[in-house]
């Protein structure tokens, strides 16, 4: 007879720690508005009379460990779905929650995301009767995106998913290797010095391989190998993760000291970089493989230590992330416009930005989205709106 593996219980600290990596995402977009730092058309909008360069800083900092700490847990989950559903459950999850959510909201955000740049781009450089100009722009965009604008992580997290499936069956034929794989994965992941070191050193082994010390995000349809390589690789990592996931409390050993360490490396990395600029393309890639781990094992094992209860609040976050996700950019935009005239310092307004964005996206969730059949689109299921009737799984 058959024997059916054990189900593992909702881990509410990697829930939470996906939620909160998704929604800095309006940190971080943010803070380019109001940066120094000119990101060209990357992100074409500056005001410039509120910049200041501690928006430079908090951008980097969140920038350094955000996409790849999702990443991890991305993986984790998806092997959760692979061995203890099935390989076709997964790909279904899959498809059903990151393929066809990427398709609808290309489309349904492209001219709102194009829309918003437009308009702020033509008010901060002073151009009159701005907001019919931004229209006219917008009725001329053709029906089909041409970019994958901030959605371009589910577009790579896609392909990334696709690949893990074809290369789980293969090793499920070879699981003298799989084992060795656990066994290896399981004696580094308990000795928290060894395991940022050795995960510093495959990391630079990725840089070495792109000949790259820095990746930039992609919107174009076009697949970036060194993107696709580089997240693959922390994918993989949480992938087999899951594997060990009765080592998670491990985290906890040293996770204080790893953020912290983390936070000041990278710091102190950024104000000598900025004022000596003394680093080759090694110490580059070293330090960024360094502090990239640091943080993921440190936040990490802060989240494991503080946030494996239920809560109800947590879980509606949670539930709500991946819709301020998808509908923050546009806001975080055109909000900058309207009060540009203000007279106030860049981290006022970078502040307020995030506030009335998160505002916006939590009240159109809850009343929106929550309840209704676009809920179920993105989560899979509708959910009452009271706090209340959010229970323990």
């Amino acid at each position: 007879m058959k024997v059916q593996p054990q189900k593992t219980e909702r881990i509410h600290a990697l829930d939470s720690l996906r939620a909160i990596m998704m929604l800095l995402g309006v940190v971080l977009h943010t803070t380019m508005t109001y940066a120094d730092t000119d990101y060209g058309l990357g992100w074409g909008l500056k005001d410039i009379g509120a910049t200041h360069i501690s928006n430079d800083y908090i951008h980097r900092v969140i920038h350094s460990f955000r996409m790849q700490t999702f990443f991890v847990v991305a993986g984790f989950f998806a092997s959760l779905l692979f061995y203890e559903r099935s390989p076709i459950k997964m790909i279904k999850n899959r498809v059903n929650r990151i393929v066809l959510p990427f398709i609808v909201f290309l489309f349904v955000l492209f001219p709102l995301v194009m829309f918003s740049f437009k308009y702020s781009s033509l008010v901060f450089d002073g151009t009159e009767n701005a907001l019919s100009q931004a229209l006219n722009y917008t009725r001329g965009l053709p029906f089909v995106p041409n970019s994958t604008f901030h959605l371009w992580f589910l577009y790579y997290l896609s392909m990334i998913s696709a690949m893990s499936v074809g290369i789980a069956l293969l090793l499920k034929k070879l699981p003298s290797l799989t084992s060795h794989i656990s066994q290896a994965f399981n004696w580094v992941i308990v000795k928290p010095i060894l395991r940022v070191l050795i995960f510093t050193g495959l990391t630079c082994l990725v840089y070495l391989i792109m000949g790259a010390s820095y990746v930039e995000a992609s919107n174009s349809f076009t697949p970036d190998f060194n993107i696709f390589m580089y997240y693959s690789f922390f994918y993989y990592v949480g992938w087999i993760l899951f594997k060990s996931k009765h080592l998670l409390n491990k985290m906890m050993t040293f996770d204080w000291a790893c953020t912290i360490i983390g936070l000041l490396l990278y710091t102190a990395y950024l104000i000598v970089g900025l004022i000596f600029n003394p680093f080759n393309f090694l110490t580059h890639i070293l330090i960024n493989s360094l502090v990239v781990w640091l943080f993921i094992f440190g936040i990490t094992g802060l989240f494991i230590r503080y946030a494996s209860n239920h809560s109800s609040l947590m879980r509606y976050v949670s539930d709500s992330s991946y819709w301020v996700y998808l509908l923050h950019l546009p806001l975080t935009a055109i909000i900058p416009s309207f009060i540009v005239d203000w007279p106030l310092p860049a981290t006022i307004k970078m502040l307020f930005v995030v506030l009335s964005t998160s505002v916006i996206c939590f009240t159109t969730y809850h009343y929106l989205v929550r309840g209704t059949f676009i809920g179920k689109f993105l989560n899979g299921r509708k959910y009452s709106r009271k706090l209340s009737d959010i229970k323990q799984p």
